[in-house]
């Protein structure tokens, strides 16, 4: 059975109710009709790794095969390791914002009023505040081709669809949707599919699944494995008890029957990633892009 959601007009949070069986999103056995439906409906990319993100309507993909400016800054202690919401909590209590060329970003601390601005091709000072605010030196640097992702094989954006994340909040009805969009901080959003739907963009163990969504080429790695981070509030920092395991409990009973099993060695997964191929260099993602199989 595939579960679909209904919205509370009061509420306006969604609860799951199953439908029969279907072979593709809206139900026809043809394979033009997740194209005719599934669409790129968000992108945000987080210029500097582990702090606000900046929701934009197209995105270049450079060529190194990541989404242009996703995570093209990252902060480091002297030992060389990333300072991010794995590590310390403190991260959720800044917030940023970037100019429109991501030449500048302003920086405070969320329980303050006043805002800083540092120009990022000039860190040294926007280096000396953080150091400040952590309480241990710290450098920032940048690789704009590449980026700093977490996984160095399925380097390309992450994605998740907007359904599934109605599911997960049905299961935590006490989270708004946006804090959950928070909390994975996913690249790609889609819309028009069913909970879960982006579990189609992989395959078994030894499969690279390629896709399109507008004329881009991508190829789905894996569900996501999935960190300390969603467990916290993004503004606040503070754990949500028992998240994980009510999450991995949820995402089992819900797996739908597309996903393949085999890349389950647990369930706190969520999300696709990805890999974009060096053919597609320059090309552009844009809002409502169809996506293919």
């Amino acid at each position: 059975m595939l579960w679909v959601l209904t919205k509370n007009a009061i509420t306006g949070n969604y609860n799951p109710a199953r439908r029969p069986d279907s072979d593709f999103y809206c139900g026809h056995p043809t394979g033009s009709c997740i194209e005719s439906r599934v669409r790129l409906d968000k992108i945000q990319i987080f210029p500097i790794k582990s702090l606000d993100g900046a929701c934009l309507d197209e995105i270049r993909i450079t060529a190194g095969g990541i989404l242009e400016h996703d995570r093209e800054w990252a902060i480091f202690d002297e030992a060389g390791r990333v300072v991010n919401g794995k590590r310390t909590a403190r991260v959720h209590e800044l917030r940023c914002e970037f100019d429109a060329k991501f030449q500048e970003v302003c920086l405070w601390q969320k329980t303050e009023t006043a805002r800083l601005q540092f120009p990022l091709n000039e860190p040294a000072r926007l280096t000396r505040w953080l150091g400040e605010f952590f309480g241990f030196a710290v450098e920032i640097r940048r690789e704009a081709a590449k980026g700093f992702p977490d996984d160095h094989t399925a380097f390309g954006p992450t994605i998740v669809s907007d359904a599934s994340l109605g599911m997960i909040q049905s299961w935590f009805p006490e989270l708004p949707v946006e804090s959950l969009r928070r909390r994975f901080r996913a690249n790609l959003e889609l819309g028009g599919c069913e909970p879960f739907g982006e579990d189609r963009l992989f395959g078994a163990p030894d499969e690279l699944r390629p896709f399109l969504i507008g004329t881009v080429k991508l190829l789905g790695h894996n569900p996501c494995q999935r960190c300390v981070v969603p467990t916290r509030d993004p503004d606040s920092g503070q754990g949500f008890t028992d998240f994980q395991k009510k999450f991995m409990e949820q995402r089992k009973k819900h797996l739908p029957p597309w996903a393949n099993a085999q890349r389950f060695n647990h369930f706190y997964r969520f999300a696709v990633n990805t890999s974009v191929p060096p053919s597609e260099a320059g090309k552009t993602l844009r809002v409502g892009d169809v996506v293919g199989l």
